[in-house]
């Protein structure tokens, strides 16, 4: 008895559905009224009705089209900068055994930060972290007996920009 109970209390709202469903739009009709003493500048009316199955006649309001009310200015190109900040990386000797040597062109003042990470990507030593003046920079570090032997990747960040390079310290 529970199931036919809501069988029955999910069928009534699906048949109720249908039922209001059967008092929509049944057809459109579109009238025109067009004058032959009224000169073609001037807009002509346009009737819009519609009729649903119980036979009542429903107006819908007129609508204007609206015709280029938008001015739309000519087009000015934008120049947009897509050059790198930071050009010509260079990183030797690899495989590095107690001392590295960078050297980069850095387009404009900014931050520059260079670390080691391991193969996980974890930062293992900070090698700088300053405000570097535009140019070309060459940076040496020593590295011995601060790093085991394997493989890291060497991490440059220019601003907001990285650069990344795998080395291997023997």
């Amino acid at each position: 008895m529970k199931h036919l109970y809501s069988f029955i209390s999910i069928l009534f709202p699906l048949l109720s559905a249908f039922v209001l469903m059967s008092f929509m739009l049944d057809a459109s009709i579109t009238s025109t009224i067009k004058f032959d003493s009224i000169p073609s500048k001037f807009q002509t009316k346009t009737e819009h009705y519609s009729y649903l199955k119980n036979g009542l006649k429903v107006p819908f309001p007129t609508v204007k089209s609206v015709q280029n009310q938008l001015n739309i200015s000519k087009q000015t190109s934008v120049k947009v900068e897509n050059e790198k900040l930071l050009t010509d990386v260079s990183i030797y000797p690899n495989p590095i055994t107690d001392k590295i040597n960078l050297t980069y062109n850095v387009k404009k003042n900014t931050n520059v930060s260079i670390k080691i990470m391991d193969v996980l990507g974890n930062d293992v030593l900070t090698l700088m972290a300053q405000r570097v003046e535009a140019g070309e920079q060459k940076n040496s570090f020593q590295l011995s007996n601060r790093l085991s032997p394997g493989f890291y990747f060497v991490r440059i960040i220019v601003g907001t920009e990285p650069f990344i390079k795998r080395i291997s310290v023997l």
